[in-house]
């Protein structure tokens, strides 16, 4: 076997050593963090990844990194390491050189993932199996990396939508295009289909400013999945944190992608999941962090470093408290931001990344980290703040600077609107931005990401149309997926032919979408949910890389094209109403210059709800009035000193209603009434009248408090009148 000869690397003083594969004019630079071994092998392959052709001994060992120069090897290069070392399971080491291992830094991938015997760092067989040693070569059965060069020039620095007009639509790449007709048939379920004009005029009509994708960066399909004929579609098993998975095109498309998005106005941000890895538990498989220093990436049980602490459910935890997993993180953000021009991530199961040994902790040295970088600073970093592991639920508890997904606005809402009893008061609160967890440490609104639907549990459509979930293609017997939906089916399981029961569940959708759109604070809509996509009923399609979890894009009917018309409209008056989007939390309280509130909650009669009466347990009707002169603040243009009144009407049966007097307003516009949702009639009424809202809906009006705020009004009426509002 050729062997070809390695130059020492010399390090900058001062510097840090960069990691992964560095492509110059002269060679190959490679590096590979590991504590605990003794020993790292450096085995080359031919372009197919099939056939080793080299392997080297990399010679500097700096720092905890080792380290070595290749001359004359290109970017293409395709390669792996076997990393020496004890195995002692039970003092957290896994060495086993028989295994071949990726480099966590690899931005490109050859070849994928055969699960096997040949994988597993152990003999199989026996409860202790993993206390033993494999000597079965994998590398026929894994992915190796390769060496890439720069991508291009620096991607400039996009222009931020700002917090509070940010609109978060949650998406994944195949399933948004693959059954697109304007999509060509190669571009399908892949970055160039969303590339494409059609697929770009589609998401900003609706009023989107920020798509959210799935996780894009490589993963692996479950072991199980493959037995069942099904594969891992979500994507929530990250092997590679810089390389894009194939499934949808190389670094060079998805970088693409994103510009063209960046030329329509929309940012994209990435989900992305830095809290395990596909390696598993003890009897996982050996593919790359685990065979390259298992102690220092992973969190293990302090009194038995044989097993793991599973915080995430997945059987290992990463651990972001150890200095080089956190620059690995970091860096590959940078990567996301830099070269690929991504504007921000969500973080699964974030909880994760903020624990110490003693539990989480909002200083914890990473989210500090992602504050203060000059690169991810600037990003937007949304947390999923929860975990599986011992006080793992957070919301409200990121430091500021980052937005956190509201399960509590989610499980509110759905509640409320099912007719769940004594939800008022909460609901009061998540509509007002959910001040109880979110108003400290001067966060803003926007740092509650509202959500009632997401890719996890029931679209929108199935949550009106099951009171149970329907997972049998899942091949787990119905027993995956949460049972605490919180949903109604409006009185039939599935689908039915009854008009009544079929235009109730129009009139929730628009009732959840409302109270979503509406609401203080940031929303994220899950993609498809704006044409009552269904699942079946299924609400753990994780696995469903088919028409079930694809959106449809042809023969819809005519009320979910209604339903896109609706959404359109809904945006369009958040946009332009800035009352409906304030930028400091409500305190309900009278403002010391203005003597006015900022927000008032009444009943029916229009009158302000007294405290007594807010734990009345059938309370299902309140409007929530926001005063735009004092949300707004004194800096504010003339016309956003617009007041809103938002009412929601959760009883079965109509509840009249009178339009209260407040100061300033001389009459109520009526902008939006679920029951007519398209209306282009814009009718008004004096304070005083009495409005017949009828049962299970949810109205907008709006009043002028002064020339511009009334000229403002006015003239969103009369756009209208002509369409505008939803075209």
């Amino acid at each position: 076997m050729k062997r070809p000869a390695l130059q020492l690397t010399t390090i900058e003083a001062g510097l840090p050593y960069p990691l992964g594969a560095t492509a110059g004019k002269e060679g190959v630079n490679f590096a590979l963090f590991s504590a605990h071994a003794t020993r790292v092998e450096l085995c080359l392959y031919d372009d197919s990844g099939q056939h080793e052709i080299a392997r080297v001994d990399l010679p500097e060992y700096t720092d905890e990194v080792w380290h070595g120069h290749l001359p004359g090897v290109r970017a293409g290069q395709v390669y792996g390491y076997r990393v020496h070392g004890p195995y002692a399971p039970a003092d957290g080491h896994r060495f086993n050189p028989a295994k071949l291992l990726l480099d966590p830094y690899a931005r490109e991938l050859v070849g994928g993932l055969t699960w096997g015997a040949q994988i597993l760092g152990y003999e199989p067989g026996h409860a202790e199996a993993d206390l033993s040693l494999s000597t079965l070569d994998s590398a026929p059965c894994v992915p190796k990396a390769r060496v890439v060069g720069p991508l291009g020039k620096p991607v400039p620095q996009q222009r931020r939508v700002p917090w509070d007009r940010t609109v978060i639509y949650e998406a994944h790449v195949k399933g948004f295009t693959q059954q697109h007709p304007a999509v060509p048939p190669g571009a399908r379920g892949r970055f160039a289909g969303l590339a494409q004009p059609e697929v770009i005029a589609y998401i900003k009509s609706l009023g989107i400013t920020s798509v959210e994708l799935l996780p894009i960066q490589v993963f692996v399909d479950d072991p199980h999945l493959g037995d069942l004929g099904l594969t891992n579609y979500w994507g929530y098993n990250t092997l590679g944190y810089f390389a894009p998975d194939p499934r949808y095109g190389s670094a060079a498309d998805c970088r693409e992608t994103v510009a063209r998005l960046h030329d329509a106005g929309l940012e994209v941000l990435l989900d992305v999941v830095y809290n395990h890895t596909p390696e598993g538990n003890a009897l996982g498989p050996t593919l790359s962090f685990k065979g390259i220093d298992n102690a220092s990436y992973y969190r293990l049980l302090p009194d038995d470093r044989r097993h793991y602490i599973n915080d995430t459910g997945t059987g290992n935890t990463l651990n972001a408290s150890h200095p080089r997993v956190q620059q690995l993180i970091a860096d590959s953000l940078r990567y996301w931001v830099s070269e690929i021009g991504v504007d921000g991530f969500r973080f699964d199961l974030a909880t994760v990344l903020a624990r110490e040994p003693d539990g989480f902790t909002p200083q914890h040295s990473f989210l500090s980290l992602c504050q203060q970088d000059p690169v991810l600073g600037r990003a937007k970093l949304i947390a999923e703040p929860w975990d599986c592991g011992p006080g793992g639920h957070q919301v409200g508890q990121f430091p500021p600077g980052w937005a956190e997904w509201n399960d509590q606005y989610r499980d509110t809402v759905r509640a409320f609107w099912r007719g769940d009893e004594a939800q008022a008061p909460a609901l009061a609160a998540r509509l007002a931005g959910s001040c109880d967890p979110f108003g400290h440490r001067g966060r803003r609104p926007w740092a509650s990401v509202n959500f009632i639907t997401a890719h996890d549990g029931f679209t929108l459509n199935d949550l009106v149309s099951y009171n149970e979930r329907h997972n049998d293609a899942n091949g787990e017997n119905n027993q995956d997926g949460s049972s605490n939906n919180l949903s109604w089916n409006c009185g039939a399981e599935g689908e039915t032919d009854d008009a009544e029961v079929i235009a109730l569940r129009q009139r929730q959708q628009r009732n959840l979408l409302a109270t979503l759109l509406l609401s203080h604070g940031t929303p994220m809509l899950l993609a498809g949910d704006e044409s009552s996509r269904s699942q079946g009923g299924n609400n753990n399609a994780y696995c469903q890389d088919n028409p079930v979890s694809w959106l449809q894009w042809e023969g819809l009917r005519d009320d979910q094209t209604l339903m896109q018309a609706f959404v359109r409209k809904l945006l369009w008056l958040r946009a332009e109403l800035a009352v409906l989007r304030p930028q400091r939390h409500a305190s309900g309280e009278p403002h010391p210059d203005l003597a006015l509130r900022d927000v008032v909650w009444l009943n029916a009669a229009g009158e302000p709800i007294e405290d007594a009466h807010w734990d009345e347990p059938g309370m299902r009707s309140l409007g929530l009035l926001s005063d735009g002169r004092t949300l707004c603040g004194p800096t504010a243009a003339a016309q956003d000193h617009v007041v809103a009144l938002l009412v929601l009407n959760a009883h079965h049966d109509l509840v009249p209603w009178t339009l209260p007097g407040h100061d300033g307003v001389q009459h109520w516009v009526r902008l939006m009434d679920n029951h007519v949702p398209l209306e282009t009639t814009v009718p008004s009424f004096a304070p005083g009248e009495v409005y017949e809202v009828t049962g299970r809906s949810a109205l907008l009006w709006v009043a002028g408090t002064h020339a511009a705020a009334q000229a403002h009004v006015a003239a969103l009426v009369e756009r209208i009148a002509r369409g505008e509002a939803h075209p």
